[in-house]
């Protein structure tokens, strides 16, 4: 039975929370394999739940091949092959990056319109005051499964250089230089967060659930902001990579990111 088919099964139910928290749990590593789960009471207390509900949330699993029960044992966490949606970033090969995710995930437009941004991004790209930005909310999925959710500002005055057909099957870098505009730098932080009800639902995780936050804010060779993006990744399916290279001398060493293409994109 596939993930879709799982999700159906206990949609809109406290079994599918449960079920998606167990998920996380096991995907993540938070569960090992060979791991014992708690019986079905002990996990009924612990979440709050029937044992109706543990119990159709460990049947889902066990469809899901992420649980098998063992006589004379119990419940125990199975080992789980490779990913191949895993998707692994290079944090100092952006345009990189963004080519080879364009050419091997799929987008899901899921909102589109021109709004005025809130004053720290209308400060990071350098607006002035009244300028609107277009405000576009993405999900990146690979062989269908989703492990981005990214919300875009871009300024107006350059937004207007495509449409919302054009953003649902073109990646934004691609429209940014074929409006003109010739990407330079970028800036960007990573840190975590946890799911909100709707970043959920579009990633299809539980509520509160953690995932990888990244903030980028991309310049033109002026200076002038061209990009707002934050992001949002499933753990599970995303990762971020840096490739370090030793350098200096005798006590004096240190790690230095190795230098990679400068053009950033999203």
């Amino acid at each position: 039975m596939n993930e879709s088919s799982l999700q159906t099964a206990v949609s809109g139910t406290k079994s599918h929370n449960l079920y998606l928290l167990l998920r996380d749990a096991i995907l993540s590593r938070r569960l090992e394999p060979g791991d014992k789960l708690p019986g079905e009471l002990k996990l009924a207390e612990q979440y709050k739940v029937s044992r109706v509900t543990v119990r159709r949330a460990m049947e889902a699993l066990q469809r899901a091949g992420l649980i098998a029960r063992r006589p004379g044992v119990g419940t125990v966490v199975l080992e789980q092959p490779l990913d191949a949606t895993v998707m692994t970033a290079s944090v100092s090969n952006l345009l990189p990056n963004m080519l080879k995710m364009s050419r091997t995930s799929k987008v899901r437009l899921l909102e589109f319109a021109y709004v005025t941004p809130e004053p720290s991004i209308r400060d990071k790209l350098k607006l002035a005051s009244g300028e609107k930005t277009q405000r576009s909310v993405r999900v990146r999925q690979v062989e269908d499964q989703p492990f981005s959710y990214l919300t875009t500002h871009v300024p107006a005055r350059i937004a207007h250089h495509y449409s919302e057909s054009d953003l649902a099957h073109t990646p934004l870098f691609v429209l940014l230089e074929q409006s003109g505009v010739t990407i330079d730098h970028a800036t960007q932080t990573i840190s975590a967060a946890l799911a909100t009800q709707t970043e959920a639902e579009a990633l299809g995780v539980a509520v509160g659930s953690p995932l990888l936050a990244l903030t980028r804010v991309v310049y033109d060779r002026n200076g002038e902001g061209v990009e707002h993006l934050d992001a949002l990744y499933r753990p599970d399916r995303y990762r971020f990579q840096i490739d370090l290279n030793r350098t200096g001398e005798d006590d004096a060493r240190y790690w230095e990111p190795l230098p990679g293409d400068k053009e950033p994109g999203a």
